[in-house]
């Protein structure tokens, strides 16, 4: 076997076994190992005993973590990788750890196993498990919501640098959540009060975080479908954040035009989402969600920022731009109903 072929096979393969590095950054996660190693560097022995998981399945999870660069080991002494002291930490306010232990590894891969069938549509549209009925489920919106509000946040805060909203006195979250991006919004500008539209369980769990934030006041929940429930109208904010990915493709040109119809003259749209390139040539890790929102939404479409901007210019809106927020992974695409 020719020496180029040897590195295509080991390409191909480690692109096929990914998902047993996910299961290792998982299964670290689990036992809360960059976390100990943040407060205190170790053996493997120290660790073993930190967690109370036997020795040889410690060295097993460790060499596996250090492969993929999460974790270092020099004179048998392992310590994290910056990228896992940061993120993965619950030392760091930065951690996201939360997002990936519960929302991805507990949620979203069980989800993949229908996958296939989704594809080639053998699966019963009855028997495809969507965003509707998981959400329907108090415990599955509990850790769904939970998770994903922090990993909203860094999000939000970056779309509070982006977007200069001091014009604004009313924002409308369609899809949002627990609130973490109207949070992140109303702290950057205090003239903005925020409604928020999402499932009721998911609607419960998010005041939670509204009341946290001490925000009572200037946040409302709607707690219903966002596909079915009325908008309130002569919003000066329209925010749809990762609402497009998980909704049908013939749901998305009615969702702008209705933005629009709800925003007053001179109002914002801002979608924010995973996004491809308009040639589809990646990023890999935005491709890879769109595939896995798939899995639950069979029709749902591949967005890239060229086919967004057709849609809401088609819509009626003027000054489109794009805006990279989550490097490699999400964008965000403004526009303004004429004044």
């Amino acid at each position: 076997m020719s020496v180029q072929l040897i590195k295509t096979a080991e390409e191909v393969s480690q692109i096929a076994f990914g998902f047993m590095g996910s299961k290792a950054l998982f299964a670290g996660l689990h036992i809360d190992i960059f976390t100990l190693l943040d407060r205190n560097h170790g053996t493997a022995d120290q660790i073993a005993a930190e967690t109370d998981v036997p020795v040889n399945r410690i060295v097993t999870v460790l060499t596996a973590l250090r492969s993929i660069g999460l974790i270092d080991l020099k004179d048998s002494v392992y310590t994290n990788a910056p990228a896992a002291s940061t993120f993965l930490s619950r030392e760091s306010k930065h951690d996201f750890g939360d997002y990936l232990r519960y929302q991805i590894d507990r949620q979203m891969y069980p989800f993949l196993t229908q996958l296939n069938e989704v594809v080639d549509g053998s699966l019963d549209p009855k028997a495809v498990d969507s965003y509707q009925h998981w959400m329907s489920d108090p415990e599955q919106a509990s850790i769904y919501s939970n998770a994903q509000h922090a990993g909203s946040l860094g999000p939000g805060r970056t779309l509070a640098r982006i977007f200069d909203l001091s014009n604004a006195d009313t924002l409308l979250d369609v899809g949002g959540g627990t609130g973490a991006m109207s949070i992140r919004l109303l702290e950057a500008n205090p003239n903005l009060v925020a409604t928020i539209i999402d499932f009721p369980n998911v609607s419960e769990i998010g005041w939670g975080f509204v009341s946290e934030a001490g925000m009572t006041d200037r946040v409302r929940y709607i707690p219903g479908n966002a596909l079915k429930v009325e908008w309130p109208k002569e919003q000066g904010v329209i925010l749809m954040s990762y609402l497009l990915s998980g909704i049908p493709e013939d749901e998305i040109s009615r969702v702008i035009k209705y933005a629009f119809e709800c925003l007053s003259k001179g109002g914002h749209l801002i979608v924010h989402d995973f996004m491809v390139e308009d040639d589809r040539t990646g990023p890999p890790l935005a491709a890879l969600w769109q595939l896995q929102h798939m899995a639950f939404t069979p029709d749902a479409r591949s967005v890239t920022p060229g086919w967004l901007t057709e849609k809401m210019s088609a819509a009626g809106f003027k000054d489109i731009h794009e805006d990279e927020v989550v490097p490699g992974m999400t964008r965000v695409i403004s526009a303004r109903k004429k004044a």
